[in-house]
């Protein structure tokens, strides 16, 4: 017996492995589970068909909206979550951080439309392990699923310089990315804060009682990270919100 266990420990060594390193290869060989979100169902099937090349990738499922992607991660548990688009209960931070809650060891990978220094740092902040500007072919694809799964964080190089060139420049964080955090309705509180209306003319002019327009002000505010009105609308004019209000 003692023999027969001084064989198996000598196979071990020279296999360089643990007594459960069968345990740990075999998980390590396992397919990438995948979840694939976007709102454009075309876009959807492009990705599953992509992925659905490699045979070291196994797409679990997919989803639509933020709610469907959150549902989904709970239930099957991907590890990556492989967001390729807009969505339209909410943008990228909102996806990252409801599948952080209900899967934390699911990873995120954003393909974004372009390279943008808010974008790249804020889903950065969120928790997004990576992050690509145009959407990669399918090998570079399949590849970056892998590496992801596996625990690397991937930022393309498009992004990367766009990245840099913000931090040199001090621009990494500024008013269009904490205008991006603003629900449709509080940024169009702030556009009218912003031409210097009161309370009492927005109520009016958006059809909301008074007490509605503050909650949407405090709220804003604490976005913004501000305290005053004449903060919120310098913010908001150097931002993007204006030009994203929806008509």
């Amino acid at each position: 017996m003692l023999e027969r266990f001084a064989k198996a420990k000598r196979v071990d060594a020279r296999n360089g492995s643990a007594p459960h390193s069968d345990i740990e290869a075999s998980r390590l060989r396992a397919p990438a589970t995948v979840l694939i979100v976007d709102a454009d169902e075309i876009v959807r099937l492009g990705v599953r068909a992509a992925l659905s090349t490699d045979r070291r990738i196994r797409v679990v499922g997919d989803a639509d909206s933020i709610g469907a992607a959150a549902r989904a991660a709970a239930s099957v548990r991907p590890a990556v979550a492989v967001a390729a688009g807009s969505l339209d209960d909410g943008g990228m931070l909102d996806l990252c951080a409801r599948i952080r809650d209900v899967s934390p060891a699911t990873r995120v990978m954003i393909l974004a439309q372009g390279p943008d220094v808010v974008s790249v740092v804020d889903a950065v902040r969120a928790g997004a392990a990576g992050y690509f500007a145009k959407h990669p072919g399918r090998v570079e694809l399949c590849r970056a699923v892998r590496a992801v799964a596996t625990g690397e964080i991937l930022i393309d190089h498009a992004s990367t310089r766009v990245l840099l060139n913000g931090i040199r420049q001090g621009t990494a964080r500024n008013g269009a990315a904490e205008i991006t955090l603003l629900a449709v309705q509080e940024r169009r509180v702030l556009a009218l804060v912003a031409q210097g209306k009161t309370n009492k003319e927005i109520a009016v002019e958006l059809k909301l009682s008074d007490k509605t327009v503050k909650n949407y002000l405090s709220h804003a505010f604490e976005k913004l990270h501000v305290t005053r009105r004449a903060q919120a609308a310098v913010l908001f004019s150097q931002g993007s919100g204006a030009t994203r209000l929806a008509t």
